[in-house]
């Protein structure tokens, strides 16, 4: 009796052990199922710093979701011409892009306000405020929802310069001048008498080599460095007024993200706004040493009057209204915009 009872003792540790086995194995098995991989474009050439940043962003992702979530990165124009991303990640090419909403505010004018406005926000917190803390991101996700897209998060830094071949020195210069400008800045510049030219990014520099065009505005301090136009415009002139503060974003195929479990989803968004401040943070302190680097090429840095940008900008908030071209969510956006620029002391 005792060797049969030893017997269905171990018989049932045996059998409960088994079964805890299988319990233990099943959420494991599930777990290892919830893996996704993803591809991204990026705005940037390989090797520059703001891609760099991405390359930051995809293995913060990886990391945040223990490895299930991979993003294959590519740069600019990798998987597709840089003009047809939007369409690409719409129709599901890839999944994901990094991009600039002013692209596309020919199409949607409410993309004019989410990317940059020009003689608005002075610093990139107070920009990055009015996405996280005054209804930002449900606007912007609004205008992308009906292109079956979604907005994620900017990416948010300060100003980019003007790189003119020909001195430009107040507002009244630029009357006449031929300019590389896109979304809300095309509008601005244009009621100040430029001649504008949308050019993708990567056309800038030939651009202003061949002189098709005067000026131009292309990204930060340091990237334009790194793309050569201190060897092609030798003027470089700051503040940017024209784009104080600048927001690229994170945006995906909607049915994608709808299928992304909630971890995967927070870990695209905390990626996103950890990059923002990192990249802002990186950006604030090599602009500050970059600018020898031009002057040392022999570019003249040429530093513009905040009293001739103030009266400037009577006609830049008329050219902002003006580009809402009457669109109700546009209007609403510029509208929230100006109302806390108002309380912030920017504007009158």
């Amino acid at each position: 009796m005792a060797d049969k009872a030893v017997q269905r003792r171990n018989i049932l540790k045996s059998t409960l052990a088994a079964a805890a086995a299988v319990g233990a194995a099943a959420p494991l098995a599930s777990h290892a199922q919830a893996t996704v991989t993803w591809r991204m474009q990026a705005l940037w050439d390989g090797g520059t710093t703001p891609q760099k940043f991405e390359e930051r962003f995809v293995a913060r992702v990886a990391e945040l979701t223990g490895g299930r979530f991979k993003i294959n990165l590519f740069a600019a124009g990798q998987i597709v011409p840089a003009a047809q991303a939007f369409d690409a990640v719409r129709g599901g090419a890839f999944e994901l892009m990094k991009t600039f909403d002013g692209y596309e505010a020919g199409k949607i004018p409410a993309f004019a306000f989410t990317s940059t406005i020009p003689f608005g926000f002075a610093e990139s917190d107070e920009y990055e405020a009015w996405f996280y803390e005054r209804g930002g991101l449900d606007l912007v996700r609004q205008a992308y929802a009906p292109a079956g897209l979604h907005y994620i998060a900017p990416t948010v830094y300060g100003q980019e310069p003007l790189h003119s071949k020909v001195p430009i020195r107040k507002i009244a210069d630029l009357t006449g001048k031929k300019g590389r400008f896109v979304g809300l800045a095309s509008a601005v510049m244009g009621a100040m008498g430029v001649s504008v030219t949308p050019l993708p990014t990567g056309e800038v520099y030939s651009a202003l080599d061949k002189g098709v065009i005067d000026m131009a505005d292309r990204g930060d301090l340091t990237a334009n460095f790194e793309a050569g136009l201190a060897e092609v415009a030798k003027f470089v002139v700051v503040p940017g007024f024209h784009q104080p503060t600048t927001a690229t974003s994170y945006v995906a195929n909607r049915a994608a993200h709808d299928k992304l479990p909630a971890e995967f989803k927070a870990a695209l968004a905390v990626a996103a706004r950890e990059i923002s401040a990192a990249l802002r943070q990186h950006i604030l302190v090599s602009d500050a040493a970059v600018l020898a680097k031009y002057q040392a090429k022999g570019c003249e840095i040429i530093r513009f009057s905040a009293a001739d940008i103030a009266a400037a900008r009577p006609k830049a908030m008329a050219a902002w209204r003006t580009a809402t071209k009457g669109d109700a969510l546009a209007t609403k956006i510029l509208d929230s915009q100006v109302t806390f620029m108002k309380e912030l002391g920017l504007l009158a």
